[in-house]
């Protein structure tokens, strides 16, 4: 039994499970929610990392494009690969292409966020307004 508590007291892990990481599916959620979430990663931490496989890369890139175009985000990094999907429908594994792409926050992003946080305050003032009269 000692033998056992040394070996979990002494195991290392290589990869642990990132805070910032966004693991996309072009099935689950819809697009905005993506780029919503990265938003407030962002706001919490430097950077997000959006990760996809298959199909769903082409949501990554345009949720990366789209947080670019706004002047919200600046790639850092995109790394391609392939990963081995286990299939239970074949008797070997499938392989499916893997994107990662990190962004990091523009000089503007505090800025950009405060602005779209007051048109929607001022966006509710003014419907509470309409609801009133």
């Amino acid at each position: 039994m000692e033998e056992v508590t040394e070996a979990v007291n002494n195991l290392t892990i290589t990869e642990p499970h990132k805070k910032n990481r966004i693991q996309v599916s072009n099935t689950k959620k819809p697009l905005f929610f993506y780029v919503n979430l990265a938003k407030r990663y962002m706001q919490q931490h430097e950077e997000v990392e959006l990760s996809a496989l298959g199909m769903a890369i082409a949501t990554v890139v345009t949720v990366a494009e789209i947080l670019k175009n706004n002047g919200l985000a600046v790639e850092k990094k995109i790394m391609t690969s392939t990963v081995d999907v286990k299939d239970d429908s074949r008797s070997r594994p499938i392989q499916k292409a893997k994107i990662e792409i990190v962004l990091g926050k523009t000089e503007k992003f505090d800025e950009l966020m405060a602005a779209a946080d007051e048109e929607r305050e001022a966006a509710k003032a003014a419907e509470a307004a309409l609801e009133q009269s």
